[in-house]
């Protein structure tokens, strides 16, 4: 859902499938001709080249071990002064009454927002069933921005909540990138995350039509929300 500048150099006037970044803050400067819209950084591994074995290799799973409820977890190396207070910050407040029977957490996608500066957040509403109909969000060309979200945990603690997100543009695979959110216990109060900086690309080859889809898993590749939408890059906001 982020967006840097990633145009290769020297584009010709037949390629506008610029490259798109997600996830990462811009750090590269624009180059080249107004005119042609050219943009120059480098390339990440990921957006060279899409494969079936980078797709696969997202979603492997990691071998973490038997799940074990709340209760087990604060039984287990209780005698261990510096591990049970570091287990009871982790926990907070938590019920465990109520909560530490459970095995599976639950995290639960709240609310999603792009901020940028001078303007009012775009809300965007979460859809039923992961696909939103017709164009989610317009970016403009050349803006800074952040994409920032809410989410709850229930049940028990999610390890490794990561978010993801891979852009194609006419049908080919542009970029795609991940964001390690954390380690977080279950609790009332829902969690934010705000993701770093983003400029989007700014050009003739830059604008257009994008396809996306974002996803939030943990590190039993357990998916809690997949999202895919398309999005675009205008001269104004919308």
């Amino acid at each position: 859902m982020g967006l840097d500048d990633k145009v290769k150099d020297n584009e010709s006037a037949e390629d506008d499938t610029s490259s798109v970044h997600v996830g990462k803050t811009a750090t590269d400067e624009e180059s080249g001709d107004e005119g042609r819209g050219n943009l120059s950084r480098h390339r990440s591994e990921s957006s060279m080249a899409a494969t079936e074995d980078e797709d696969d290799e997202e979603e492997r799973k990691i071998e973490l071990g038997p799940q074990c409820t709340l209760k087990e977890q604060l039984e287990k190396d209780k005698d261990d002064e510096s591990l049970r207070r570091w287990k009871e910050q982790l926990l907070g407040s938590v019920d465990i009454n109520s909560v530490g029977e459970t095995l599976e957490p639950d995290v639960k996608i709240l609310s999603l927002a792009i901020k940028a500066a001078d303007r009012p957040d775009i809300v965007l509403p979460i859809p039923e069933g992961g696909n939103p109909k017709g164009l989610w969000f317009t970016l403009k060309e050349g803006s800074r921005y952040r994409l920032m979200f809410a989410f709850q945990v229930e049940n028990n603690i999610v390890s490794g909540l990561k978010y993801s997100n891979t852009v194609w543009k006419t049908g080919i695979k542009v970029d795609s990138t991940k964001e390690m959110i954390g380690t977080f216990s279950p609790q009332a109060e829902p969690y934010t995350h705000e993701m770093p900086e983003e400029t989007t690309p700014s050009g003739m080859f830059a604008r257009g039509t994008y396809s996306a889809k974002s996803k939030f898993v943990d590190d039993d590749n357990k998916c809690y929300l997949e999202i895919n939408y398309t999005f675009d890059i205008r001269k104004d906001w919308q």
